[in-house]
């Protein structure tokens, strides 16, 4: 280090070097925590994932089971009765298992079941087709009510939204072309293009159908032009009986009817239904940093963006039993008595179709073919209810909850935000995973239209994540400690350099001067160039002077013992007086030559006391606080040293020596204790000296399991050794 020194080395170029070298290996340790923390990041991505794909199978294979129930129910199911077992053998009447109430089905948010039938007639299986004696059906007048009331908001639904018409106040039903004005106002539409839209959606049906549709739509137009005349008594005792039910009887064109469900699927409907949307997935910011592929992802069963496999879906034939009431005929002046008929035929049933209304909930139908005619077949579902139900709940009970939010879309259209649980995590400082795509997915027909987004607002830590932080931070902070703990070995070094360098500059100076001056008288004497009464004085001048290079080898030696930690002491039992005795007479002469005046007092209460402690180290040590007390106190205007025994506890003894000279500096009162300090400015100090007296004294007196301290006086400064 001291070569190190002589070649310029100081704290600002030691400094300089350790943060070279402290970020040369920080950098490398940065980049290799920051590429670990980043696989783990990539990998823990995936893993949620795996996670969210897996929840979006379990979604959508629930939601086609549900949907498989609904298409199992057959034609009839949507009556009222319906006849179990065998027509042709035994059979009995019952009510359709979609007649119950409250409504049972296994979608959520399922209000209700219809039926459309080709001539645009609306009917709910959970009402009968009369309801003037409802103890016929086994019904109360209170669940007559609820059940009216449920029929009523399905009507409500569908005339909303332009699926079927009510009568007018009139009992006039609104013509065709008055409806299809309306519905092309409705789809934003000029009556001249929803026309060809008609003709082009109708184009679908058979020829059969089509000419069925032709005839009924001109019967119907006539019957709107002049009601037939031959309606029966029973029906006007039926209207009469219950002008409720009529009330709520919607009836549209068969054009209309079966091509307002058409086109709910439509481009142009669809088209219409996003220019309503303010929300849409395109204006989600949202980020892919992990889309790249591989080992990982490329076992994932579906990519982003991609459908579900979707199921075979297809037409079916089956054979309905339907139970149909007829007037039997009755004798002159007696009413008809209805009479139930069981009518078998065979319908073709095609698959559920699912759209999205304008009022916000979701309609679930389905086309049937009956003798050439068309029936629309379908349930109204609460769309909030169905998202709760059959996606929120699904995803709340998940992992998935805790990182992450699902955004629920229909054709591009964002419905609903399902949000996660938020706990903070070894990711929450950073915003860079902020509106990071997870995962998105398609449902399977017919909830195709059906978009889930999983976007990531916390991504928790992965498996080993923890591990590395606390590697990283122990690591990082050893690596500063180190680096702290060795730029203060460097200063220290420096500064102890520094320090002996001073210090061969004192001894060199302090061992010069009294030899010089010992040279010089010795000289002077040898060759008889002084008197007599001369003699004397300079044979003392000599022996102080030799005193002076005792003491001050003696300390070089003391100190290089300390330093090769071979310093041995014995200490033994001595007496207080007998160590006074010996102190006086070391530095009796050595006081007196210098011009002082010293006090020796010895309290009487520890004179008989006995000190363990090695009584030569004890005597240096006296002698380096009276030599210290005369070095700085030579110029005060009292020369004068005083040194006292007092007791101190039951068995201790302190030890002081007062000096009364300028003092000691508080700031300066700790470091007169290190080695080769000395106090004052190099070019200014006027006190000789190397700097190891007191280092001296503190090691030595704690080598004798003893204090040493320091304490300010008026005037002068005071040391007091406490020995025991």
């Amino acid at each position: 280090m001291a070569a190190s020194l002589r070649h310029g080395l100081t704290p600002g170029r030691l400094r300089l070097f350790l943060a070279v070298l402290f970020l040369a290996l920080l950098i490398p340790f940065a980049v290799l925590v920051w590429q670990t923390q980043q696989q783990i990041k990539w990998e823990a991505f995936h893993q949620y994932r795996l996670l969210a794909e897996e929840l979006s199978q379990r979604i959508d294979s629930e939601l086609q089971r549900w949907i498989a129930a609904e298409e199992a129910h057959s034609y009839a199911d949507y009556q009222f009765l319906v006849l179990t077992g065998d027509p042709n053998t035994s059979s009995y009447v019952q009510r359709s298992p979609l007649a119950t109430y409250p409504v049972e089905s296994s979608i959520p948010g399922l209000l209700g079941y219809f039926q459309v039938d080709a001539e645009g007639v609306f009917s709910t299986p959970a009402t009968p087709d009369t309801l003037d004696n409802p103890e016929r059906w086994g019904l109360s007048a209170e669940e007559l009510t609820q059940r009216t009331s449920l029929r009523d908001t399905l009507l409500d639904i569908l005339s909303q939204n332009q699926l079927v018409q009510r009568r007018r106040a009139d009992d006039k039903p609104v013509s065709l072309a008055d409806e299809a004005m309306s519905l092309a106002d409705t789809m934003g539409l000029s009556s001249s293009d929803y026309s060809s839209s008609v003709e082009s959606g109708a184009g679908g049906l058979s020829e059969n159908a089509d000419s069925s549709w032709s005839r009924d739509a001109e019967m119907d137009s006539t019957a709107q032009t002049e009601p037939t005349p031959a309606a029966s008594v029973a029906q006007e005792r039926e209207i009469a009986q219950a002008p409720a039910q009529e009330e709520y009887k919607a009836k549209s064109p068969p054009v209309y009817a079966q091509q307002a469900f058409d086109n709910l699927n439509s481009p142009v409907f669809e088209q219409r239904q996003r220019s309503q949307s303010d929300k849409r997935l395109e204006d989600l910011k949202l980020q892919s940093s992990f889309k790249k592929e591989n080992v990982a992802s490329k076992s994932l069963s579906k990519a982003a963006g991609v459908s579900a496999p979707a199921p075979n879906r297809s037409s079916r034939i089956e054979q309905t039993a339907l139970v149909e009431e007829v007037e039997s005929e009755a004798a002159p002046g007696e009413p008809a008595v209805a009479a139930p008929k069981v009518k078998i035929f065979e319908s073709e049933v095609d698959p559920l179709e699912l759209a999205l209304l304008d009022s916000g909930q979701f309609v679930l139908f389905r086309k049937v073919w009956r003798d050439g005619q068309r029936i629309i077949q379908g349930a109204i579902i609460e769309q909030n209810a169905f998202i709760e139900g059959a996606m929120a709940q699904a995803f709340q009970g998940t992992a998935l909850a805790q990182m992450s939010n699902m955004v629920v879309a229909f054709q591009g259209d964002i419905l609903q935000t399902v949000s996660g649980s938020i706990r903070r995590g070894y990711m929450d400082q950073s915003d860079e995973l902020n509106g990071e795509l997870l995962h998105q997915v398609r449902l399977s027909a017919p909830l195709g239209d059906f978009q889930l987004l999983w976007t990531i607002n916390r991504l928790p830590a992965g498996p080993g994540a923890q591990v590395v932080i606390w590697a990283s931070v122990i690591l990082g902070g050893v690596l500063l400690l180190g680096f702290i703990m060795l730029y203060r070995l460097g200063l220290r070094q420096i500064k102890l350099a520094r320090q002996q360098q001073d210090f061969v500059s004192a001894v060199s100076h302090e061992l010069k001067t009294p030899l010089t001056s010992i040279r010089m008288y010795g000289e002077m004497l040898r060759e008889g160039w002084v008197g007599e009464e001369k003699k004397r004085e300079y044979y003392d001048f000599i022996h102080d002077e030799s005193e002076r290079l005792s003491r001050l080898i003696a300390n070089v030696l003391q100190l290089a013992r300390m330093e090769r930690n071979d310093l041995k002491l014995e200490l033994k039992p001595v007496g207080a007086q007998a160590l006074m005795d010996m102190v006086r007479s070391k530095i009796s002469s050595q006081v007196e030559r210098a011009g002082f005046e010293c006090s020796y007092e010895l309290d009487p209460s520890c004179a008989d006391r006995e000190l363990h402690v090695d009584a030569d180290a004890f005597v240096q040590v006296i002698i380096n606080l009276v030599d210290n007390a005369i070095k700085f106190s030579s110029k005060s205007e009292r020369k004068r040293i005083e040194i006292h025994a007092r007791p101190r506890g039951p068995k201790s003894v302190a030890w002081s020596v007062r000096d009364y000279g300028p003092g000691v500096q508080k700031s300066q009162m700790k470091k007169i204790f290190q080695l080769f300090y000395r106090s004052g400015n190099e070019l200014t100090r006027e006190t000789v000296g190397t700097g190891i007296g007191l280092a001296l004294v503190r090691q030595l007196t704690r080598a004798m399991g003893g204090e040493v301290d320091v304490l300010n006086r008026t005037p002068g400064v005071e040391f007091e050794v406490v020995l025991s």
